[in-house]
This record gives structure tokens, sequence and C-alpha cells, in this order.
């Protein structure tokens, strides 16, 4: 039998221990075998480790002075259809934007070949900005959401893949009958289950509250029940539910979510592009609702959540400018959405969102010196002082490294 390994990651590591709280490991390592860490510890008692596991190959990756190990990235909210429109109709408002734009793109997934073209695209280009899980929209079409699962099942990304249902105002998309809406997110469902991926999983995903009847509800509510799934839908409160952009929200109503344990994408990019208005997301932090950051693309306009860790400090610095003592968020606040934050608001925090042991290793190395990137650097910086630059002038070309459960997918 070949001799099993072990994988050491040594440097600089950075993740949230706990909400809100951003903790730097000095010269440390991670140890994973397999899918799950088995150790976080100093450099200092690497060697000891060593000696303890003389039974595995020790394969170590030492990480350079102007690397950070982080956890993956999370979006919340993403529509992988909306692929081919990224960066058009953005001077626009949503009704226009969704009748010009969106509606006529999302009936082209009827063809199988596109939607797979498309599909391949969008996976590999989320995993290359870092992004190690993602709550897709699909389209109302049951084989090409198939189609979504089977890719990310391929390229090894962590998803949850949502069969969108329409049953009402069939002239500006087409839509299902409310059986068959039922019944084809079912057999969806027990599709996506029966490849028995450990990664990839179902989420129940009606679309706007303008085209979903009331009786397909809460008929794909009781389908959450029965098979213990998520539910993505922005007008439903309950603790298996994940909404999305909460703009304009009475805090009466904030209060509400936090009452029912419902958690929040927030999609500051979108709610920007569309002026759609700027979501209070420290009122949404503060009441204890666990809050993830979403792309929304093609609304959002980049496929990266390092992008929207910007555009959330942003927005709430917007924010500061005429609310009365309002303390805006900052990077560290902004990070802990993008991983822990959004692991909790997809029920996922007991295997990813942080490094401890026996979770999941997702993570990210981070190189602050790539030859191409925004920002050289020129003088020698400590980890925090990388970890800044990465969140406000970071992008793709600096995430030189992604793993998903252990596995290195780029």
């Amino acid at each position: 039998m070949p001799q099993c390994a072990i994988n050491v990651y040594v440097g600089n590591i950075i993740h949230c221990s706990k909400p809100f709280t951003v903790e730097v490991l000095k010269n440390s390592f991670i140890a994973v075998n397999q899918n799950q860490i088995i150790a976080i510890d100093s450099v200092s008692t690497l060697e000891n480790f060593k000696n303890e596991q003389k039974n595995y190959k020790i394969n170590e990756v030492v990480l350079s002075e102007y690397q950070i190990l982080i956890p993956g990235l999370i979006d919340t909210h993403i529509h992988a259809p909306q692929y081919p429109n990224l960066g058009l109709g953005l001077d626009k408002n949503l009704p226009e934007w969704l009748e010009q734009h969106t509606f006529l793109l999302e009936q082209k997934f009827e063809n199988l070949d596109f939607a797979k073209k498309c599909y391949e695209v969008v996976v590999k280009k989320t995993i290359s900005h870092g992004t190690t899980t993602a709550a897709y929209y699909a389209t109302f079409h049951t084989e090409p959401s198939l189609i979504l699962a089977e890719i990310a099942i391929k390229y090894g990304q962590r998803a949850f893949i949502g069969k969108v249902n329409i049953t009402l105002n069939p002239e500006t998309y087409g839509c299902e009958s409310e059986t068959s809406t039922i019944e084809e997110t079912k057999r969806f469902v027990l599709e996506v289950l029966n490849k028995k991926s450990t990664l990839v999983q179902p989420i129940i995903t009606p679309r706007h509250t303008f085209r979903i009847s009331t009786h397909a509800l809460k008929g794909l509510c009781s389908l959450a029940k029965t098979y213990d799934l998520r539910i993505q839908y922005n007008s439903f409160v309950d603790p298996y539910t994940i909404v999305g952009h909460t703009v304009h929200i009475p805090i009466e109503e904030v209060h509400e979510l936090a009452r029912h344990k419902t958690s929040v994408s927030h999609c500051p990019s979108s709610n920007f592009n569309l002026q759609s208005g700027i979501c209070n997301v420290k009122a949404l932090l503060d009441a204890g609702i666990n809050v993830g950051l979403g792309s929304d693309i093609s609304a959002g306009s980049n496929v990266g959540i390092v992008d929207q860790m910007r555009s959330a400090i942003t927005a709430s610095r917007a924010l500061s400018f005429h609310i009365d003592k309002y303390k805006p968020i900052n990077c560290y606040d902004a990070f802990y959405m993008a991983t822990l934050g959004g692991a909790k608001a997809l029920a996922i925090d007991t295997v990813v969102g942080n490094f401890a042991v026996r979770k999941d290793f997702d993570a990210l190395i981070v190189d602050m010196n790539v030859e191409h990137g925004n920002s050289q650097c020129l003088l020698k910086y400590d980890p925090l002082e990388l970890f800044q630059k990465f969140v406000y002038v970071g992008d793709d070309r600096n995430i030189v490294s992604v793993f998903i459960a252990g596995k290195n997918v780029k």
C-alpha cells in the first residue's frame, strides 16, 4: 500500500477564531490529513509533530515572507446563469435590468450545451477568485441545474445548488405549474443527494416574491424540512432561510430576522449597481444575525468575494456620513463575513469558515508580492499589513493556491 501523506503548511496564518475576532498565528503550521485539519501549532513544535507521525509521509509547504494563509472565501448569493451578462445593464434600475437582460439570458439555459459551457466557466472562475463555497441560483430548468451540480463536483467546489422556482407571471420568463415546480424540485433534490457528494448539496430556491405562489412556496418549504435543506429566498423568515439584500428594512424587521434566526446575504456591489440602496449591515450584525457576503452576479460586477469585502466597507462608511454616531464596519468585520460569517449563514460553520482541528481544510495562499498584481512589496510588512493589502487592493492574481477539503484546486 502507498504511504499515507500529511500536508503541512508553514507560515503566517490569519483567520477569525470567533465572530469579529481576527487572529494572527505568526510562524505557525497547519497539518492536514486528507480533507481534515489534524494539528495547528507554532513552528517551534513542528519537529516534534513530525516525529509523532512516522507512519506518514510529510509534505511541507513553506510560505514566503509576503504570503499568508487564510480560510477559503464563501459566496452566499450568486446567480450562475447570469455570468455571460457580467458588466452589462448596470446603468439601469432593477426592473429594467431584469426585463432587458436577465430574463432573456436565463431562457437560453434550455440549451444544455450552452448551460454546460457557462457553468464550466463560472465554477472555474469563482474558484480562481478564492470562492471555496458558493450558494448558487441556477434557473427553473431541472436538467441544466443538475449539470451545474455535476460541474461543481467535477472541479471540487463546495456548493449549494438551487433549481429556481417560478409559478407566476410567465410572460416575462416562462414558468412551471405549482404541481410541476414541486415535483421537479423534489426530483432535483433527490438526484443531487444521490450523487453522494460530501461537498455539493441542493438548496431550495424560490425566485422573487412576485414570481412564486403561496401554495408552491408551502410545498417547497415542506421539501426543505423533509430533506433538511437550506432555503434561499428574499422574503421568508425562519431558521432554514438565508435572505438576500435586506436594503429597505425597518429595525422592527431586523429584530424579527434575529428572533427567527434567519441569516442574511449582504450583496453591496449589486445594491450599488442597480441603485437599490445601502444595507445597514452594522444593524444586522449588532442584532446578532448571521451575515455572509454575496457577489450576486451579474447585478454584482465581480465574481470575487474580495471585491465584496471592499464594497461592504464602502457601503458602511457611506452610511456613517449621515447617521449620527454610526460606527462603520472595518476590514476585519468584512473578512469575518466573507469567511466564518458566511459559513454560519449557510449552517456549515462546524465544517469550514476558519481553522480548527477536525474542520475541513478550505484555504487560500495569498501572495501580495506577485509580479503582475496591483501592489508589489517594497518594504517588509507584518502579517496584518499583508492582510490589509489583500482586502483593499488584492484580487485573483494574489490568490496563488486554493484548497477545498484538503485538495489543491488552483
